[in-house]
């Protein structure tokens, strides 16, 4: 099992009061925007079972959002649309959804533990591998950014039924892909993606 605190307890014990955790969801998809959130919990902050949200049921993502964003300190979201990830790449596109997270906090956090990417900030940081999986705060993080990025992509299911986006999230699952060769894309869709980029001359909007 996993300690979750030993990163956050490694910095408390430098004397470094917050801490901010960030993670991204929606770098595979083929539509909809990438999606990083940045949480700051307080010390004693503690929740059963929280993990990547990867593991988690979409109920308990849900339960587990809620708590987190009454109990956190600060919450940031950070948003980059399909049209702007086409313009940079998915990387450059995650590490600018990160910044914004960051940038929306309303509070400056004393370092950040950040899921595997590297980010230039102004504020420390440590990049995790799995980090979702090893730290409470990204593990809260990628929770918030993936129930938010969710709420999108059922929006969007509403106008576009024919993709799955409800189900699938804007992943290429079989249904999503047959759905671009019969109806074409949307404005949503990421031009610069494979199966999208093949289909660009049919559109629906």
């Amino acid at each position: 099992m996993e300690d979750l605190y030993k990163y956050e307890k490694e910095l408390y014990d430098q004397n470094i009061k917050l801490i901010g955790g960030i993670d991204e969801v929606g770098r595979g998809p083929l539509i909809g925007p990438v999606v990083a959130a940045c949480v700051i919990l307080p010390k004693d902050f503690k929740l059963e079972g929280l993990t990547d949200s990867k593991k988690l049921s979409e109920k308990k993502r849900n339960k587990f959002n809620e708590i987190i964003l009454k109990e956190a300190i600060s919450v940031g979201i950070g948003v980059v649309e399909a049209e702007e990830i086409d313009k940079l790449n998915i990387y450059s596109a995650t590490q600018l959804a990160m910044k914004k997270a960051v940038d929306n906090l309303k509070i400056k956090p004393d370092h950040i533990l950040i899921d595997a990417m590297p980010l230039d900030l102004d504020i420390p940081t440590t990049s995790i591998i799995k980090g979702d999986s090893k730290s409470i705060t990204i593990a809260a993080a990628s929770v918030v950014a993936k129930v938010y990025r969710d709420s999108i992509l059922v929006e969007l299911d509403k106008k576009y039924p024919m993709y799955g986006l409800k189900q699938n999230k804007g992943y290429p699952t079989q249904k999503h892909l047959e759905a671009i060769k019969e109806y074409g894309i949307c404005k949503h869709h990421r031009m610069s993606f494979g199966p999208v980029l093949r289909s660009k001359d049919k559109r629906i909007d």
